[in-house]
């Protein structure tokens, strides 16, 4: 068993926090916290329907996911 809050535990979570936090968090300034849920919505939407991702052969989620629920 590895130890409690060790982030190997959740390393898909983790890289995509990180990722959230890269290229959006600390990019755009939010004034509050409508203006925060209304970027990460957009954030969301790119991240799984537009940009692509390496470990996923440079498709996008949204892609993938359809693909399998198609076979």
């Amino acid at each position: 068993m590895d130890g409690k809050g060790r982030a190997i535990d959740n390393i898909f979570i983790e890289r995509l926090w990180r990722s959230v936090k890269y290229e959006h968090i600390y990019l755009h300034e939010a004034e509050d916290g409508v203006q925060l849920y209304e970027g990460l919505k957009e954030y969301f939407s790119f991240y799984n329907h537009e940009r692509p991702h390496q470990s996923l052969e440079y498709e996008t989620p949204a892609d993938c996911y359809l693909k399998k629920k198609a076979a």
